[in-house]
């Protein structure tokens, strides 16, 4: 599962109850054309929006909120907001300085039925198990990659997703969560890093006994070169290069949408040592 989280490290959230078709925001209830500015938006602005609705039934007098996200070292931050009418989403800046502070940490889980069918079944009893424990900080979201890993979950601030997550491990997942601990044999990686980051973070977590999320960060990571990447990263004792092997694996029935032939990238760190 390793180096799988999308590049985006900033998020807009925009709750929009029912259904989603494959393109989320975009199919679904929400205006189509304010979503398509949203997005372009976004893009330009090196973000991404996602749908959000909450587990289960939303009542119908529920106000719509929206939340923005940050995941960036030294910058993360989630704010909250509500809106009335689709279009106010055009006037909230996506730099963290509109609404008040949101709930931390939210639990966004994927349940894009439409996009692909893993995710809706066994996303929706993750995400309501989580909702029993803590309500108002759970939401279903609509694609964040990685079918095959259902269910899936992205943490917020941290930016840390993870995968195979089950509903009855749901106690001892948000006790992690909220210790600021990593679940590493669940993560999928972290979002807003190149995939030999990712691998490397969650390498460094593993091999050196660290389970504060904040303990380890990335420095710098040097390109793919003859299938191969150094990444550093600043722990508790110094400063650390981590060597990522990277290969194309071909595989049959990576989705349940596309059961057929099909590949991914495979990111395997192989060798962590102290920076001289």
């Amino acid at each position: 599962m390793l180096g799988t989280a999308f590049p985006a490290a900033r998020l807009l959230l925009v709750e929009q109850p029912g259904p989603w078709g494959r393109a989320g925001l975009l199919e679904s209830r929400f205006d189509a054309d304010v979503a398509a500015r949203l997005e372009a938006r976004a893009d330009g602005e090196r973000a991404r929006v996602l749908a959000i609705r909450r587990p289960g039934r939303t009542p119908a007098d529920a106000v719509r909120c929206w939340y923005f996200a940050d995941t960036r070292d030294g910058r993360q931050v989630v704010r909250r907001g509500e809106f009335a009418r689709d279009a106010d989403l055009l006037d909230v800046p996506l730099d963290g300085t509109a609404g008040r502070p949101g709930e931390a940490p939210l639990y966004l889980v994927c349940a894009h039925s439409k996009h692909d069918t893993c995710c809706a079944l066994r996303g929706r009893p993750v995400a309501a198990a989580l909702a029993e424990l803590r309500p108002g900080q759970v939401w279903e979201c609509s694609h964040i990659g990685g079918e095959r890993f259902a269910a899936n979950v992205l943490m917020l601030p941290s930016g840390l997703v993870y995968g195979r997550v089950l509903p009855f491990a749901a106690p001892e997942f948000v006790a992690a969560a909220e210790a600021d601990e990593v679940v590493g044999a669940l993560l999928r990686g972290r979002i807003g890093l190149v995939p030999v980051a990712q691998a490397a973070l969650a390498f460094g977590y593993e091999h050196l006994g660290i389970r504060r999320v904040a303990a380890l960060r990335v420095v710098s990571a040097t390109p793919v070169v003859d299938a191969q990447a150094t990444v550093r990263l600043a722990g508790p004792h110094g400063e650390l290069d981590v060597l990522v092997q990277v290969r194309r694996v071909d595989a049959d029935g990576l989705t349940c949408t596309r059961p057929g032939p099909g590949h991914f990238f495979s990111y395997r760190p192989v060798r962590i040592s102290p920076v001289p």
